[in-house]
């Protein structure tokens, strides 16, 4: 049987591997609050696809502090 700690740091472990993040998971991943992820990614010019996840490559500019050029949204 595995333990809860054991099962939320494959969890955590999983997130890293993965291109595109839930908005929870998301908020795992950068260690931020909601609303602070919700202005970093107005600032950084984050947004969710058409299915609701973040792209995990745009997430990881927006950590590094690199500006994300604006895209066309289809």
């Amino acid at each position: 049987m595995i333990n809860r700690d054991e099962q939320i740091t494959m969890r955590a472990i999983a997130i890293c591997f993965k291109p595109f993040l839930k908005p929870e998971e998301a908020l795992i991943y950068c260690n931020l609050g909601r609303t602070q992820f919700a202005k970093k990614c107005e600032e950084f010019r984050v947004y969710k696809n058409s299915n609701g996840y973040y792209k995990k490559e745009d997430i990881d500019k927006m950590i590094s502090g690199e500006v994300i050029s604006p895209k066309k949204i289809t």
